[in-house]
C-alpha cells in the first residue's frame, strides 16, 4: 500500500502532463474546424490526405534522410571515441567523459547559436579564409550546416551508451580470444563489437529520435532552405494556427518513431555484458 500511495502523485503527474496533452493532440489530429472553438470540430481524415501530397512528403523524406545520415556520422565518430575512452585508466577515463559531457551543460539553443559565429559570412571560418586569401565560403543555410549542428549536439548521445557497455565488458573474454590465437582485428570483430551492440543500438535510438524531430537546428542553421518536419509542425502551431494539421503531422512522426524504436529494439540484447574494471 505504501508503494501505491507513493506512486500516486507520479501517476497524477503523468496523467496531467502526458496523457491529457497526448489526448488533445489525437483529438485535433482527427478533426477539422476552428482551433479556437472546440465544440465545432468534426471528425475528418483530410489532414492526413493533405500530408500525403508531394510537398509534405518531400519534407518528411528529407527529415528522415538527414536523421539517418547524422546518426551514421555519429556512429562512425562516436564508436572509436567510446573505444578509446574505455581503454584508459579510471581517472583519465572520468576526465575524458567529463570533457565530453561539459558542452551538454550549456543550453541547447546557445550551443546551436555558437555555430552561427563559426559558419556565418562574418564568422571565424570565413575570417580565417579571407586572411589566407581564399574566397568567402557559403557555409550556412544548407543541409550540410544542419548535419554539422546535429552531429555536434547529438554525438554525446552516441558515445555514452557505447562507452557504458564497453566499460563493463569482461576482460577475461578478450584475453581468452587472444590466447586462442585471435589477432586484434579478429578479436574486435568476434568479441568486442558483438558485445558492444546493445550500446550501439541504444546510441542509434538516442540520436535518431531527436534528429528526425528537431526544428531548432534546422531553423537556425538551415533557414528557409532546409525545412524539416519539425519546422512544419512548429509553423502550424505558432504561425499558421492550423492545430489540426500540426497535430496530424505530430501523430505521423510519433508513429514513425515508434516503428523505428521497434525495429532497433528487435536487435537489442537484454544483457550488455557482465563484469567491470574496463575493457583492457
Amino acid at each position: 500500500m505504501k508503494i501505491r500511495n507513493t506512486a500516486f502523485p507520479y501517476f497524477i503527474w503523468l496523467g496531467i502532463f502526458i496523457v491529457v496533452p497526448l489526448f488533445l493532440v489525437l483529438y485535433f489530429a482527427f478533426t477539422t474546424g476552428d482551433s479556437q472553438t472546440l465544440s465545432e470540430f468534426t471528425f475528418s481524415l483530410d489532414n492526413y490526405k493533405r500530408f500525403l501530397t508531394p510537398i509534405y512528403l518531400n519534407v518528411f523524406y528529407r527529415s528522415v534522410w538527414l536523421a539517418v545520415v547524422s546518426t551514421a556520422i555519429c556512429l562512425v565518430l562516436g564508436y572509436p571515441i567510446a573505444f578509446i575512452i574505455s581503454k584508459e585508466k579510471a581517472k583519465t577515463r572520468n576526465v575524458m567523459v567529463l570533457m565530453l559531457v561539459i558542452p551538454m551543460w550549456m543550453n541547447f539553443l546557445l550551443r546551436t547559436y555558437a555555430w552561427l559565429t563559426l559558419l556565418g559570412k562574418n564568422g571565424i571560418i570565413n575570417y580565417i579564409a579571407g586572411k589566407l586569401g581564399f574566397q568567402e565560403l557559403d557555409l550556412l543555410y544548407n543541409d550540410t550546416a544542419v548535419l554539422l549542428g546535429m552531429v555536434y549536439n547529438f554525438l554525446p548521445f552516441m558515445v555514452l551508451p557505447i562507452f557504458s557497455v564497453m566499460s563493463k565488458m569482461d576482460r577475461n573474454l578478450i584475453e581468452a580470444a587472444e590466447d586462442l590465437g585471435a589477432d586484434r582485428r579478429r578479436t574486435f570483430l568476434k568479441v568486442i563489437f558483438p558485445l558492444s551492440l546493445p550500446g550501439v543500438i541504444t546510441g542509434i535510438t538516442m540520436v535518431f529520435i531527436p534528429a528526425v524531430s528537431t526544428f531548432v537546428i534546422s531553423s537556425l542553421l538551415g533557414g528557409n532552405k532546409s525545412t524539416l518536419i519539425g519546422n512544419l509542425i512548429e509553423q502550424q502551431f505558432r504561425y499558421t494556427g492550423d492545430w489540426h494539421f500540426g497535430s496530424s503531422m505530430s501523430i505521423i512522426l510519433m508513429v514513425f518513431i515508434f516503428l523505428a524504436m521497434a525495429l532497433t529494439s528487435k536487435f537489442d540484447k537484454e544483457k550488455e555484458g557482465e563484469g567491470g574494471g574496463g575493457l583492457w
